[in-house]
C-alpha cells in the first residue's frame, strides 16, 4: 500500500467529527451532510441509528485498510496475477461508498510493459445490512447479487451489466472464472460439467469453486471498473439531458428491452435468486426487496425468514402489509402525536381492504416475473447519446407479481410522494410516452410466456386503477402514508367530496380497526417517542460538551 494513503483517510474520517453550523448550533454528521438537533427531532426515520453510521462506517473502513494485503491478495488470487504483477487498492478518496456497499478500485500494474487497468472490489457494509441485529444478512445479500449477476449473464446476454470477474463468501468459499484457475482444476471442472450434461443433469454455475486462505469474516464482489471514458452514471447528466425528447427516447427504448428481456421468462415464485457454497442457484431466497434489509436494520422485525419464497401474491401482499404494522409499533418515533398515530392505522387498514381494487384475481398465482426494483439513475450508466451501457447493483433484484411492472417513478426528477399537484400531469405524459416505447418495443419480443397478455397492457391498467401508486404505497415503510393520501384515497371519492372530507373524522372511525389494541399502541409509542427525543437530547448534549472542552 502506498505511503499516502493512510493520510488521506483523514478525509474521510473528519467527516464524523461534530461541528457547529452556525454559532451555538451544533451539528452531527450523517453518512450524507450534517444534522441539528431540531431536523433530528423532525426526521421520519430513526434518527439515533443514523447518526451511529458515521462511527460505523469509520470502524468498518479503517478494518479495510488494516487488512489491504489480505483483500489486495484476493484479487490477485481471482485473476490469477503473475508475480511480476502488482495489486494496490486505491486510494481512500477513490472508494465509491454507496447506501449498502463500498466499492474500492484496485489497481493492476505491470512493471515491464507499463500497463495500467483497475478491477471494483465491492463488499456489503455491514452496518447497513443489519449484520449486528440479524447475523447473516450481509451474506444472504451477497449470495443474492452473485447468483443475481450469475443468472442473467448465463440467461440474458443481451442485458448490460459489468463483467463479473469473481466473488466470495464469508467463511473463505471462492468461486473464480476457469480460465483463472490452473489446467488441472480447469480440466476437471469441465469434465464434470460434461459428465453432468451428458446425463441430463444440470450443472451448477459456471464458475470454479475453490477455497480462499483470507479474509474469512467478509465477502466480496470483483468486477471490471467502468471507466469514465466508456460511460458516465445517467445521474451525473440528468439536469443536462432530461429535457432532451432524443435523449429520454433512447434511455426508455433500452430500459424497456431490458425489462421485457428478463420478464421474459416465468418464473414458478416470489423469491430472489441465491448460491450455496457449491455453486448451484436456486429461487429459494425471500424477494430482497431493499425495504425489509432496511427495517431489519433498524430492529424493526419482518418476520418474513430468509428461505420463504411466495406462489400466492396474496400471501406476499400481506407479508409486507405485516411489515409496515411492525414499524409501528417497534420504531420509537413511528408516531408523531396522537392524530398521526390514528391517520397511519386508518391508512393501513384502508390499503389491506382495497388490495382486490388493486390486484388481478386472475394473476394470484402468477406469472412471476424478474424485476431490477433498484433501477434509478446512479445504477444506469449510459453513453453519451443515453444509450444504457450497464447496469449495476443487482442485490435488490427479484422475481415479482408481473402486475408490479412500471416504468422507473423519477422519469420527470422527482420522489414518488412528490408527484402531485402541477407535477402529477407532467408524470403522466412522461409514463404514457414510456409505456408506448415500451409496446413498440414489445412488439419485436415472443409473445409473453405464449400466451397474448402484453405487459404494455398490464403497465396501462396500472395506471388506470392507480395500483401503480398502491404497489410503491405497499412497498415504501415510510411513504405510505403520504402515497395513500395523495393518490390511493381520491380513486374513491366522490366528485366535490374532498373538500369536504374530514381526514381527523376518519382516521377516528376507523383507526380502532386496525387491530384491538390500536388505541393502547397509540399512547405506548407517545411514550416511547418522548423517550427517543431525550436520548436524542441526552446525544446532542454529550457531544457539545465534549465540544466544549476541545483547545
Amino acid at each position: 500500500m502506498s505511503s499516502s494513503m493512510f493520510p488521506n483517510v483523514g478525509s474521510v474520517f473528519s467527516s464524523s467529527r461534530y461541528r457547529k453550523s452556525a454559532p451555538h448550533i451544533l451539528s452531527l454528521p450523517l453518512l450524507q451532510g450534517m444534522t441539528t438537533l431540531t431536523e433530528a427531532l423532525d426526521g421520519e426515520d430513526n434518527m439515533l441509528v443514523h447518526l451511529g453510521y458515521p462511527s460505523q462506517r469509520d470502524e468498518f473502513f479503517l478494518w479495510i485498510l488494516q487488512h489491504h494485503r489480505d483483500f489486495e491478495a484476493v484479487v490477485a488470487f481471482h485473476l490469477s496475477f503473475a508475480a511480476e504483477e502488482i495489486c494496490r487498492l486505491g486510494d481512500i478518496e477513490e472508494w465509491k461508498q454507496g447506501s449498502f456497499n463500498v466499492g474500492i478500485p484496485v489497481y493492476i500494474e505491470n512493471w515491464k510493459t507499463l500497463r495500467r487497468r483497475r478491477v471494483l472490489l465491492r463488499i456489503p457494509l455491514p452496518y447497513k445490512a443489519g449484520e449486528l441485529l440479524h447475523p447473516g444478512n450481509a451474506d444472504e445479500k451477497l449470495r443474492s447479487e452473485a447468483a443475481t449477476f450469475v443468472w442473467i449473464q448465463e440467461n440474458f446476454p443481451d442485458v448490460p451489466m459489468p463483467q463479473l470477474l469473481g466473488f466470495g463468501f464469508s467463511g473463505g468459499q471462492s468461486f473464480l472464472r476457469p480460465e483463472n484457475v490452473s489446467f488441472g482444476t480447469r480440466f476437471l471442472w469441465y469434465s464434470r460439467r460434461a459428465i453432468l450434461s451428458f446425463f441430463g443433469k444440470s450443472c451448477p454455475c459456471s464458475y470454479v469453486r475453490e477455497r480462499r486462505l483470507s479474509i474469512l469474516e467478509h465477502g466480496y464482489l470483483i468486477t471490471n471498473y467502468i471507466e469514465p471514458s466508456d460511460a458516465k452514471t445517467l445521474s451525473e447528466t440528468w439536469s443536462e439531458f432530461c429535457q432532451s425528447q432524443k435523449m429520454m427516447t433512447n434511455l426508455f427504448k433500452d430500459l424497456s428491452r431490458i425489462i421485457l428481456s428478463l420478464s421474459q421468462r416465468p418464473l414458478p415464485c416470489i423469491g430472489s435468486w441465491t448460491m450455496d457454497d457449491a455453486g448451484w442457484l436456486t429461487l429459494t431466497n425471500r424477494p430482497f426487496i431493499h425495504q425489509l434489509q432496511f427495517l431489519e436494520n433498524e430492529g424493526i422485525p419482518t418476520n418474513i425468514p430468509r428461505d420463504l419464497t411466495y406462489t400466492n401474491t396474496d400471501v406476499f401482499y400481506a407479508d409486507l402489509f405485516d411489515c409496515h404494522d411492525s414499524r409501528i409499533r417497534v420504531q420509537p418515533n413511528s408516531i408523531a402525536n396522537e392524530k398521526d398515530g390514528q391517520a397511519q392505522m386508518a391508512n393501513l387498514f384502508m390499503m389491506r381492504g382495497l388490495l382486490s381494487h388493486f390486484t388481478d384475481r386472475s394473476l394470484r398465482h402468477g406469472p412471476f416475473v424478474f424485476n431490477l426494483t433498484d433501477l434509478h439513475g446512479s445504477n444506469i450508466f449510459v453513453d453519451e447519446d443515453w444509450h444504457v451501457r450497464y447496469v449495476i447493483d443487482l442485490e435488490w433484484a427479484c422475481s415479482l407479481p408481473v402486475e408490479m411492472l412500471s416504468p422507473p417513478y423519477w422519469i420527470t426528477s422527482r420522489p414518488v410522494d412528490e408527484l402531485e399537484g402541477e407535477e402529477l400531469p407532467i408524470f403522466e405524459a412522461a409514463y404514457h410516452d414510456f409505456t408506448n416505447i415500451f409496446e413498440e418495443e414489445e412488439k419485436n419480443c415472443p409473445p409473453m410466456f405464449g400466451s397474448s397478455t402484453c405487459r404494455t397492457d398490464i403497465m396501462r391498467r396500472g395506471w388506470k386503477i392507480g395500483n401503480f401508486w398502491y404497489f410503491h404505497a405497499l412497498k415504501s415503510p415510510i411513504g405510505l402514508f403520504n402515497l395513500f393520501r395523495q393518490h390511493v384515497q381520491p380513486v374513491f371519492e366522490a366528485q366535490g367530496e374532498k373538500a369536504n372530507f374530514d381526514i381527523d373524522r376518519f382516521s377516528d372511525v376507523v383507526s380502532p380497526y386496525w387491530a384491538p389494541d390500536a388505541q393502547e399502541t397509540v399512547l405506548r409509542k407517545l411514550e416511547d417517542k418522548k423517550q427517543y427525543e431525550q436520548e436524542l437530547r441526552n446525544l446532542f448534549e454529550e457531544h457539545g460538551q465534549l465540544l466544549n472542552e476541545l483547545p
